[in-house]
């Protein structure tokens, strides 16, 4: 497990919503106050490389710097409704918006030392009943992710260790992951990553949800063309082992807990 990392949230009015951010990210721009501008990518024309992430619905970006390397995400709606409501989404309260819910979830999970993108700061902005959305999280740098790794014919025995051993140390953990899929996981060369913990949250550990994860994260590698040669190839070369190590690592949880088997 990753040395825990501390966020320092801080709430920020603005004319139309307000902000959550980091203090501690905040103060290395030299400022106690988040720009709203930080959150639009035109704002970092001129003085920032931006470049875009993935060929996903969502429009992310990466803004570097020198100083800041940061992965700027405005929340859009996925399938039919999409096309009635775009990135607009039903007003509840400013805690449960989408991206002040993602900035909670991923604080305290780096909170707890695991290996997700610190958040830096994210936005609501209201407009009668609807709001709209953005999140802004570190960059990680020297990671691919699982699918690009798939595509590329570089994911091997080794990566499965590694996902499973890291999955099953973020279901030891309670953290659910809504979309647990290839595009969702980061690795480098000493750790693997959790992105996107959108709809997720922290729960009591339980079977059913984390083998719904897993079952998901299979279906996303097949589809990504991981069992082009045959489900049995890919079960041999990466789904058992992926599955070995996460057993082994549930079993070592246990085996450290309170109460658990001694030898």
């Amino acid at each position: 497990m990753a040395m825990a990392t501390t966020i320092q949230p801080t709430l920020q009015a603005t004319d139309d919503g307000a902000i959550l951010f980091d203090a501690g990210a905040v103060a290395q721009a030299g400022t106690a106050r988040f720009d709203p501008a930080w959150f639009e990518s035109q704002s970092w024309q001129g003085r920032a490389q931006v470049s875009a992430l993935g060929a996903g619905r969502g429009s992310t970006l990466r803004v570097e710097t020198g100083q800041t390397d940061w992965v700027l995400r405005h929340y859009r709606r996925g399938g039919m409704v999409a096309r009635v409501l775009g990135d607009r989404y039903l007003w509840n309260g400013a805690e449960r918006t989408r991206s002040f819910a993602e900035f909670r979830i991923l604080a305290e999970l780096a909170g707890r030392g695991l290996n997700v993108p610190a958040p830096v700061a994210a936005r609501y902005r209201r407009s009668g009943v609807h709001y709209r959305a953005d999140l802004i999280t570190q960059w990680i740098s020297g990671a691919m992710t699982l699918a690009e790794r798939v595509r590329a014919g570089a994911a091997d025995t080794a990566d499965a260790a590694r996902v499973g051993a890291s999955v099953a140390g973020f279901h030891a953990a309670g953290a659910y992951h809504a979309d647990l899929n290839a595009h969702n996981i980061l690795l480098d060369p000493q750790k693997v990553w959790l992105l996107d913990f959108d709809r997720g949250g922290v729960r009591a550990p339980a079977r059913s949800w984390q083998s719904a994860n897993l079952a998901r994260l299979r279906r996303s590698l097949v589809k990504l063309g991981a069992a082009r040669d045959g489900e049995q190839g890919f079960d041999n070369a990466f789904w058992c082992p992926l599955m070995a190590a996460y057993e082994r690592a549930q079993g070592d949880v246990a085996q450290a807990a309170p109460g658990g088997a001694r030898g």
